[in-house]
C-alpha cells in the first residue's frame, strides 16, 4: 500500500527494561472501574445527551456497580454542570460511590469546577494538561519546564480549592497523550505533581496514563506502565490508573497488560464508545476476567437490558458481534460447530464437573441473560443434524432418534436453503409436524383391543375412505401385532425395523412421542405418534409412517422379515 513511508514509530520506550508484566499469565484480582461514559462517551455522541438521559444513564452505572463515576467536564457546558448538580442536590450519590469531575489545569476552569462539586460527599477532581512532543512543539508551543509548570500549578490549586470544601476530595492528574511523552519526562511531570499534593497511604492520589493515541503495539504500552510502576514517586500512596484509547484496536490488550504491568485502575466505556475509535470497553474487559474464575466487581448478569438502555440512551449499536453483547457472539450456524455445543451441553448437564467446558462456548450464555434455545444455535442452510436437532429440543422437548436426525437435518437445511432465510425454532417444529405427523392418510386405527392368545392378539378397527374394517392378528408384542393385521388387511410387506419413545412433558397429563421406522426397498421411512397413551402414540406413528411410504409401494415390497 503506497504512502506508508511517511510514517514512523511515535512512541518512546522506557529508558529501561521493563518486561516483569510477561512473566504473569492471568490478572488475578479486579481493578477499580472508573466509567467515563458520561463524559468521554457522551462529548462523542452526534447528539449528547439530555440532563434526563444522562440521569438515567448514571442510575444503571450505578446498578451495574461502578464505584468511580466521572459524570462530566461540569465547566465545558451548562448541561454538563446542571448534570452534576442534580445528582448531589437529589440525593443520588450512594456512599459508597465516588464521582469524578474533569478539568484542564487552567485556573478559571479549576473554580468553576470546584463551584459544580460543592455538596458532594465523594469527589475525584481530575486535572490535566498535554506533555507530548507533538502538543508541546505544534500546539502550545513551550518547553519541557513551562508545560511542567502548568501541571504543578494546575495541582496546587486544586489543592488549595480542596481545603475550603466539605466533602471527601481526591486528587487524579493525567498528562494527556501520554503516549506521545518521552517517559522519564513524563514521571517527572507526574512526580512533580505528587510533591504538590503529598499522598499517603490513608489519601492516595490517582495518576492517570491515558493512550491518548494508540502509537505501539501492546508490549510497548505495558512496558510503560511497568517503568512508571517502579519508579513512581509515593508508589505505595498512588493509584495507577489507565485509559486507554482504540486507534490500533488494541484496547482491550493495552488494558490487560498494563494490569500486568503493575496498574490499579481502568477508565474506560460501555461497548468502547468515545472519540474516534473510542475508548477500552468495559464490558469485554470485566468478562473476560469473569471468563477466567475472576469476579470481575461489575455486575452484566442482565446484558440484554445493559445494552437496550444504551442504545437508546446514545443512539449507538451495538455491533452483531460485539464480544458478550452482540447478538450472534454465543450463535453457531455451522453444522459441526452445532454438534460439538450440543454434545458439550449433554455432558454438562449429566456431569460432575463444576467447570464450563462447553466447545464453541467460552462463558455460559445464561450468565448474561442469554437462552440457548434462541441464542446459542440458529439454523439456516450451513447447520447440521445436531442444531436442528437442539432447538426441537430445547424448544420442544423433542428427542429425535439418532438413525432420524441426518434424515431430518437435510429436510431443514433443503428449506433454508431454497428460501434464503434463517428458520425459527416454530418453522422447524412446522416442518416435523408436516413430514412425520400430520400426514394425508390413507387409513387410520381409531379403535385396538388387546388379549393375551398365542403371545398377544390385537383386534383392530381399520378405517379407509371408502370402508371401516375388523381385523384380527397375532404377534410378539402390541404394535407387532398390530402391524401384523394392518399387513394383512392390506396386502403389504415391510419391516419394522425402528422404535423409540420419550415422555413429551411431565404430570398427569404427560403425553408421549412415539418414532417409528419402516424399512422397505432399503429406504427408512419415519412415522410419529402422539398421544397421553403410550400404546396409541406408537400405532399412531406406525399409521404415519405407512401412510408416508404409500400403501402402493408397500404392496411391492420384496423384504418380508419382520424384525418387531
Amino acid at each position: 500500500m503506497k504512502g506508508f513511508e511517511k510514517y514512523r514509530k511515535m512512541y518512546f520506550l522506557p529508558p529501561e527494561d521493563c518486561f516483569d508484566w510477561a512473566k504473569k499469565d492471568s490478572i488475578d484480582t479486579a481493578p477499580i472501574w472508573c466509567s467515563v461514559d458520561l463524559r468521554d462517551g457522551n462529548q462523542a455522541l452526534i447528539e449528547p445527551m439530555n440532563l434526563e438521559e444522562k440521569l438515567k444513564f448514571y442510575q444503571m452505572l450505578v446498578a451495574i456497580g461502578f464505584k468511580h463515576i466521572e459524570v462530566g467536564f461540569p465547566a465545558a457546558s451548562e448541561t454538563e454542570y446542571q448534570f452534576l448538580r442534580a445528582i448531589i442536590e437529589r440525593n443520588m450519590i450512594p456512599k459508597d460511590v465516588t464521582v469524578q469531575v474533569l478539568t484542564q489545569a487552567r485556573e478559571h476552569i479549576i473554580k468553576r469546577t470546584f463551584e459544580a462539586i460543592d455538596g458532594a460527599p465523594n469527589v475525584i477532581v481530575h486535572v490535566y494538561n498535554s506533555t507530548s512532543v507533538a502538543q508541546r512543539e505544534q500546539v502550545f508551543k513551550k518547553s519541557k519546564e513551562e508545560i511542567k509548570k502548568i501541571a504543578v500549578d494546575g495541582a496546587q490549586l486544586v489543592y488549595d480549592l480542596s481545603k475550603q470544601e466539605k466533602g471527601n476530595i481526591s486528587f487524579e492528574y493525567s498528562p494527556e497523550s501520554f503516549t506521545g511523552t518521552e517517559m522519564d519526562y513524563a514521571l517527572e511531570v507526574c512526580n512533580a505533581v505528587l510533591d504538590v499534593w503529598q499522598p499517603t497511604p490513608e489519601r492516595k492520589a490517582i495518576i492517570n496514563l491515558p493512550s491518548t493515541v494508540q502509537y505501539s503495539m501492546p508490549h510497548v504500552f505495558a512496558s510503560q506502565i511497568e517503568y512508571f510502576h517502579k519508579n513512581l514517586k509515593y508508589r505505595d500512596s498512588v493509584i495507577i490508573s489507565l485509559h486507554p484509547h482504540n486507534d490500533r484496536g488494541s484496547g482491550i490488550s493495552d488494558a490487560e497488560l498494563g494490569l500486568l504491568a503493575g496498574a490499579d485502575r481502568i477508565e474506560g466505556t460501555l461497548f468502547g464508545n468515545g472519540e474516534r475509535t473510542g475508548n477500552v470497553d468495559i464490558v469485554t474487559l470485566g468478562m473476560n476476567m469473569y471468563s477466567l474464575g475472576v469476579d470481575p466487581g461489575l455486575n452484566f448478569h442482565n446484558m440484554k437490558e445493559i445494552r437496550k438502555t444504551y442504545e437508546e440512551l446514545t443512539n449507538m449499536e451495538v455491533s452483531m458481534r460485539q464480544p458478550y453483547a452482540g447478538d450472534l457472539v454465543f450463535t453457531a450456524f455451522s453444522g459441526s460447530h452445532q454438534d460439538a455445543i450440543s454434545k458439550g451441553m449433554s455432558c454438562h448437564a449429566a456431569g460432575d464437573d463444576p467447570y464450563w467446558t462447553v466447545p464453541y462456548l467460552p462463558i455460559d450464555p445464561k450468565d448474561l441473560g442469554r437462552t440457548y434455545d434462541s441464542d446459542v444455535i440458529r439454523i439456516n442452510s450451513q447447520s447440521g443434524k445436531g442444531g436442528v436437532s437442539y432447538v426441537l429440543k430445547q424448544a420442544y422437548g423433542i428427542m429425535l432418534p439418532d438413525k432420524m436426525r441426518e434424515e431430518f437435518g437435510y429436510l431443514v437445511k433443503d428449506v433454508s436453503d431454497k428460501e434464503h432465510s434463517e428458520l425459527d425454532a416454530k418453522r422447524i417444529y412446522n416442518i416435523f409436524e408436516e413430514t412425520y405427523h400430520n400426514i394425508s392418510s390413507t387409513f387410520h386405527i381409531p379403535e385396538v383391543h388387546f388379549r393375551q392368545h398365542d403371545g398377544m392378539e390385537a383386534t383392530v378397527t381399520i378405517t379407509t375412505p371408502d370402508a371401516t374394517d375388523i381385523v384380527t392378528a397375532n404377534g410378539n408384542g402390541r404394535l407387532d401385532a398390530v402391524s401384523k393385521a394392518i399387513k394383512k388387511h392390506f396386502h403389504i410387506t415391510y419391516e419394522l425395523t425402528e422404535y423409540t419413545e420419550h415422555a413429551l412433558s411431565r404430570g398427569s397429563s404427560s403425553k408421549a412421542l412415539a418414532y417409528v421406522g419402516i424399512t422397505a426397498h432399503e429406504k427408512l421411512i419415519w412415522g410419529v405418534g402422539m398421544d397421553e397413551d403410550i400404546i396409541k402414540a406408537s400405532i399412531n406413528a406406525l399409521t404415519a409412517a405407512i401412510n408416508r411410504a404409500g400403501l402402493k409401494t408397500l404392496d411391492k415390497s420384496l423384504s418380508t422379515h419382520n424384525t418387531k
